[in-house]
């Protein structure tokens, strides 16, 4: 059976991951299960070279392929802002703080059209590599609606829906995201065993 690392440590990542691309051949691993603990530093400029960086660091000391995702939301009038900072927008890691700023830097704009972007890249052991992104648009509400989502998901509200990503059912959810576009991008690039069409 073939190993693949998911470099991450993020449950929901890996659940998403497992469920889209998991078959009977390909047993996944996340940096906690393999005794990852060497630091990565994510120093892109975009969200592509940063799912690089995690990805080829971990398949390069490790000898195994890699998969490593970095996501993050873009608003078109705050000029694609937070987008790879997004976690860290308001200073630190609290979702709460990043949401705050967020509306408060959106008051007064009418322009509410977002987007949240999420770059997938895979890294086999003899250098080669595979990356690609996805986006799933909506528009960013003043009021926090819904309990499912984390992040921004409670102000990313979903026009064809009428709902916000936190409102929406994790199934419904796992059709739209970003993530899931990317990952079924990924997986049209793969074999059933893993290695690049």
């Amino acid at each position: 059976m073939k190993t693949v690392v998911i470099a991450t440590n993020n449950k929901n990542k890996v659940r998403e991951f497992k469920s889209l691309l998991g078959n009977d051949n390909i047993e996944f691993k996340t940096l906690n299960e393999i005794g990852y603990t060497k630091e990565i530093i994510e120093d892109g400029n975009t969200f592509e070279e940063n799912a690089y960086i995690k990805a080829h660091q971990v398949s390069k000391d490790l000898n195994v392929i890699a998969i490593s995702d970095d996501s993050g939301l873009e608003v078109e009038a705050l000029n694609m802002a937070p987008g790879i900072y997004s976690a860290r927008y308001a200073g630190g890691h609290d979702d709460e703080a990043n949401n705050n700023l967020l509306i408060k830097n959106l008051k007064g704009i009418e322009n509410r059209k977002a987007r949240y972007a999420c770059a997938i890249c895979i890294c086999y052991p003899n250098g080669e590599t595979k990356t690609v992104i996805e986006y799933c648009y909506g528009e960013i509400i003043d009021d926090r609606r819904g309990t499912n989502g984390f992040g921004y998901d409670p102000y990313f509200y979903i026009p064809e829906f009428g709902k916000t990503f936190a409102e929406v059912p994790l199934e419904k959810k796992n059709t739209i995201s970003h993530r899931a576009k990317a990952i079924r991008k990924l997986k049209e690039l793969l074999n059933e065993d893993f290695s690049l069409k």
